[in-house]
C-alpha cells in the first residue's frame, strides 16, 4: 500500500521526539559538553550561519559518519535542518542505529532565526577549494573544518631533496596553506633520480626556486616561503620561529642535531625521516610528551660512520615512501588526528618489503629536553659533511 510523503513524514514524527528551538537553547546551556547538535543541511546552506558548536553532516552522510561524530550511543543528540523534515528523518535513522537519546528540532534553523537566537558565521571554503579538496573533506575525521585548519597551517621543510620533494608535493596538494623551504643547493642532474620536485630544465637553478615553481603549478592556493641559505646556529632560530611543524629532510648529522635542538628550544614538533641504502625510517620528535632526537642519539657518531647519501647511495623510490610517510604524519600532527608516530619509530626494509615499529622513550636525563638540560645553546658540528639530501 503506497502512502504520500506527508503521511510518511507524519509516521516518522510519531516515532521520534521533537523539541522546539527554545528547548534546544536550554539544552545547549544545560548540556554544553555532552550534547551534540547535528546540523544535517547541505554545505551551501551554511552561508547564512550555523548554531555555534554544531557539527555539520549533510543528510545523505548521517548514517555513514555518525559513529565518528558521536561513538557513544547514550549521549544526547539534537538534529536540526532548515525546517524540521530532514532532521526528523535523520533522527529516526539514528534511533535505528541504536542511539538512545535523539531529538529533532521542530521548525529547524528557520525557527531558530525567527526566535532571534545567535548564529555563528565560520569562515567557509570557496567553491573552488571545496572542489579541489573534496576527497579529503568527505573524510569524517577531517571535514571542512579540518581542511580549513590545514589551509591555516604553516610547515617548514628543511631540504628540498629526496625526502623534502614528496613531502612538499603531498602537503601542497593537500592544502597546507603555507609551506616554507630552506635549501642553499642548486639542482644537479644527479638529483633527478630521487628529488622529484625538480626536472631536467631546472638543472643549475637554486632548489628553492625550482621547488617553488613546481608547487605553484600544482596548487596556486598555497603560499611558498623560501630561504636560500645554509642552516646554521646563527640563523636557525630566526627561520624556525612561527612555524607549526618542521620537517627534517636532511641526511647529515650536523643539521639533524641543529634542527632538533632548535625545535626543542622553540617547542615545535619535528617530523623526522632518514634513508640508508634500501632502508628508511620515520618518526616524530619533540611532540607532546614524546622524545627528542637526542633521546635516541645523545651524541653524533664519528664522521667516518656517518656517510651522506652522496657517499652511501640510495634507491630513489625509497625516498618517496619515507617522504610520503612524513607528509602523512605532518598532517596528523596539524589536525591532532589518529595515532601519530610520537614515541614510535617505523623502520622500512625495501628489499624484504617489511615494516617494523620500535618504541622510542623520552630520556629523563636527555642533554637537551630533560628538566635539567646540559645543552642550552645551539651547537654547530663542523667536523661532519654538510651535504643535504
Amino acid at each position: 500500500m503506497s502512502v504520500s510523503f506527508s503521511d510518511y513524514l507524519a509516521q516518522v514524527k510519531s516515532r521520534i521526539r521533537e523539541i522546539s528551538v527554545h528547548e534546544l537553547k536550554e539544552m545547549i546551556g544545560r548540556q554544553k559538553d555532552d550534547l551534540t547538535v547535528l546540523d544535517v543541511r547541505e554545505p551551501e546552506e551554511f552561508e547564512n550561519g550555523i548554531i555555534k558548536g554544531a557539527t555539520t553532516v549533510p543528510r545523505g552522510y548521517v548514517e555513514l559518519r555518525i559513529e565518528q561524530v558521536q561513538p557513544d550511543r547514550d549521549k544526547p543528540i539534537a538534529v536540526i535542518c532548515a525546517g524540521g523534515t530532514r532532521s526528523a528523518l535523520s533522527a529516526l535513522s539514528l534511533q535505528g542505529l541504536g542511539y538512545q537519546d535523539v531529538v529533532s528540532v521542530s521548525g529547524g534553523m528557520g525557527a531558530w532565526v525567527r526566535a532571534g537566537y545567535e548564529l555563528d558565521h565560520p569562515r567557509r571554503l570557496t567553491k573552488e577549494q571545496q572542489a579541489r579538496y573534496a576527497r579529503q573533506i568527505i573524510l569524517p575525521q577531517l571535514g571542512e573544518a579540518g581542511q580549513q585548519k590545514l589551509l591555516d597551517s604553516k610547515v617548514l621543510l628543511v631540504g628540498a631533496g629526496g625526502l623534502g620533494s614528496p613531502t612538499a608535493l603531498y602537503l601542497a596538494a593537500g592544502g597546507v596553506g603555507t609551506i616554507g623551504i630552506i635549501d642553499n643547493d642548486k639542482v644537479d642532474t644527479s638529483n633527478l633520480q630521487r628529488q622529484i620536485l625538480h626536472s631536467e630544465g631546472a638543472a643549475g637553478t637554486p632548489k628553492v626556486q625550482s621547488a617553488t615553481e613546481t608547487l605553484r603549478r600544482l596548487n596556486s592556493d598555497v603560499k611558498i616561503v623560501t630561504y636560500e641559505e645554509r642552516l646554521t646556529s646563527e640563523n636557525v632560530m630566526r627561520i624556525f620561529e612561527g612555524w607549526d611543524v618542521v620537517v627534517d629532510g636532511t641526511d647529515n648529522f650536523p643539521t639533524r642535531y641543529l634542527i632538533n635542538d632548535a625545535c626543542v628550544f622553540l617547542g615545535i614538533p619535528n617530523v623526522h625521516g632518514s634513508i640508508y641504502h634500501f632502508d628508511g625510517q620515520c618518526t616524530i620528535f619533540n611532540h607532546g610528551d614524546g622524545p627528542c632526537y637526542r633521546c635516541l642519539y645523545p651524541e653524533p657518531p664519528p664522521p667516518e660512520l656517518a656517510p651522506s647519501c652522496a657517499e652511501a647511495g640510495v634507491l630513489g623510490a625509497i625516498c618517496g615512501v619515507v617522504g610520503t610517510m612524513q607528509a602523512v604524519e605532518t598532517i596528523k600532527v596539524l589536525l591532532e588526528m589518529g595515532d601519530d608516530l610520537t614515541g614510535r619509530l617505523v623502520s622500512f626494509d625495501a628489499l624484504k618489503m617489511s615494516f617494523r615499529e620500535l618504541k622510542v622513550r623520552r630520556d629523563p636525563h636527555c642533554l637537551v629536553c630533560s628538566e635539567h638540560p646540559q645543552i642550552t645553546e645551539l651547537i654547530d658540528y663542523e667536523q661532519f659533511c654538510t651535504v643535504t639530501f
